[in-house]
């Protein structure tokens, strides 16, 4: 093709695109993280990356809850809950008064694994980048998904994906499902689950990465704030991995992100990803990090080496693309999901307001009072997701007032220690509440999937029926604010410190490919990223 200027001939230039975009979710990584550890960083992971390529100091979170699933919708819809449905990881049907799970599907049949492969995507209802890249190149792109956690590989591939992996912890292998069209799994795959590397990274036990001492950045290794393993006497080092006989246990120790590392390469070898004429795309969600982190809690030993390794795994999966595929030749952004608390307790210790509540109990506190106005019990289904939950069968049935329980469930709550603000997610603006939060609760509010009214508390409480590690959810910063790094073919060298969503990843994605945006982005282009 070529233009016409003023009589001169112009040849237009097929834009430069990336042969592979590989998105790296750390689950569960606050944005602090890229710089309490900085200085024990290798220079080729995680300093690589913040160096050489292009950071996003203040990438948040604008919608509630802050969840596993709805962050990694997000990252790659490039919308929020209230358009692409993904409220949490679980929800209730107010139709149905059923409990579903973000990913779960009854109409397929497992591939290579029991129940734990009866999942696909089908509950999200916008496009993903994935899913635009296969739109735009008539499906010749090849977009996989790989993580530990099903909905971790699932999500961020979107409907039209290739494939998508999740691990299986009762066999030790990862595993699939029928919804991408394949009645087996790919000889690669077969070939790396044969291969039990479960079993041989188990084998090494999890010590720390340096002299223990040297970990001032966290709390003494023996304390009250970190829940013990399975089996363990106490939450200390070393773990002795080798005893465990789970291999689910994988994913609660720093091997599962080394477990992760490696199945992506096979499966870059194997796929041929970035080998073809279009851009291939490799969403990836290291999940180790999350599950430490619940564990533990972020003053732990645990996550400073988690960080420490996490950091080797990122260098060693770059150094494998440098030599697969050439020095920018690739794209790689790496964000997370979501943060993580303080444990309350820790907090407590240094005079810093924090407490966990069990919101199970709430719930049943909740009834109680119900039962005395109204005199019928289990009127609140649950408080999931930190939002009330009617039993709307049960009011239905016997027409009952629900909007007089539920003005009566805003007075009781709004008296209740620890609660800032309870919101009517069914009238927006009726309630007192900043703008900034009072957005977000609206931007996670999906009719039918979410409740009818949010608890907002205090910050420094979450929902946790132990006083040991943590939890997130919250709009609080330590929730909200994620780390976002770009590097490789068409990105800046630069950073900057204005505001940008996590909303923004998927349009940029769409802006450096030239191609269109997911269809409910709502999110805008991060202009001083590109090239």
């Amino acid at each position: 093709m070529c233009l016409l200027v003023l009589g001169t001939k112009v040849m237009a230039r097929e834009p430069q695109r990336p042969k592979l975009v590989i998105g790296i979710v750390a689950d569960q990584m606050r944005w602090d993280y890229l710089f309490r550890y900085y200085d024990r960083y290798s220079d080729k992971g995680l300093k690589r990356l913040m160096d050489e390529g292009f950071n996003c100091q203040n990438t948040y979170i604008n919608y509630l809850p802050s969840y596993t699933a709805p962050g990694h919708a997000a990252i790659y819809t490039g919308t929020v809950p209230a358009l692409h449905g993904i409220v949490a990881n679980d929800w209730v049907d107010h139709r149905t008064g059923r409990k579903w799970y973000c990913t779960e599907d009854t109409t397929v049949t497992s591939i290579g694994g029991g129940k734990a492969g009866l999942m696909s995507p089908r509950n999200m209802l916008a496009t993903t980048i994935a899913d635009e890249m296969r739109l735009a190149t008539n499906f010749r792109s090849r977009t996989i998904g790989i993580s530990i956690k099903d909905r971790g590989a699932i999500l961020p591939v979107g409907h039209s994906a290739t494939a998508a992996y999740w691990y299986d912890g009762s066999q030790g292998h990862f595993i699939s499902s029928s919804y991408y069209g394949h009645k087996s799994l790919p000889e690669w795959l077969v070939r790396f689950n044969d291969r039990n590397v479960t079993d041989s990274l188990m084998q090494l036990d999890w010590h720390t990465l340096y002299p223990i001492s040297s970990y001032v950045q966290s709390t003494a290794d023996d304390n009250v704030y970190e829940e013990a393993a399975k089996g363990e006497v106490g939450p200390v080092f070393p773990h002795r991995t080798s005893e465990v006989k789970d291999k689910g246990a994988i994913k609660n120790t720093v091997y599962g992100n080394t477990l992760t590392r490696l199945v992506a390469e096979a499966c870059i070898e194997g796929e041929g990803l970035g080998a073809g004429e279009v851009t291939d795309f490799l969403a990836l969600s290291f999940s180790s990090t999350d599950y430490i982190g619940h564990q533990y809690g972020p003053n732990s030993i645990e996550v400073e080496d988690t960080y420490l390794r996490f950091d080797r795994e990122i260098a060693a999966l770059l150094q494998f693309l440098d030599k697969k595929l050439g020095k920018n030749t690739y794209t790689v952004f790496l964000t997370a999901d979501h943060g993580g608390a303080h444990n309350a307790a820790f907090l407590s210790d240094h005079r810093i307001p924090a407490q966990p509540v069990s919101v199970r109990k709430w719930a049943e506190q909740l009834n109680q009072v119900l039962s005395g106005h109204y005199g019928t019990d289990g009127l609140v289904k649950s408080l999931l997701n930190y939002q009330v939950h009617l039993n709307e069968e049960l009011i239905a049935s016997k027409q009952m007032d629900r909007e007089g329980i539920k003005s009566t469930i805003k007075k009781e709550l709004r008296n209740w220690e620890g609660v800032v603000q309870v919101v009517d997610l069914e009238q927006p603006g009726l309630d007192r509440i900043p703008v900034a939060v009072d957005n977000m609760i609206s931007n996670g509010y999906y009719p039918g999937r979410s409740g009818i009214l949010q608890l907002v508390l205090n910050p420094g409480w979450y929902s946790s029926s132990s006083t040991r590690g943590t939890t997130h959810g919250s709009w609080n910063p330590y929730d909200t604010h994620i780390p976002l790094l770009w590097y490789g073919c068409g990105i800046k060298k630069g950073s900057t410190f204005r505001n940008v969503s996590i909303t923004d990843i998927a349009p940029t994605l769409a802006a450096l490919l030239h191609i269109q945006m997911p269809n409910a982005s709502v999110g805008q282009v991060i202009g001083e990223v590109l090239r």
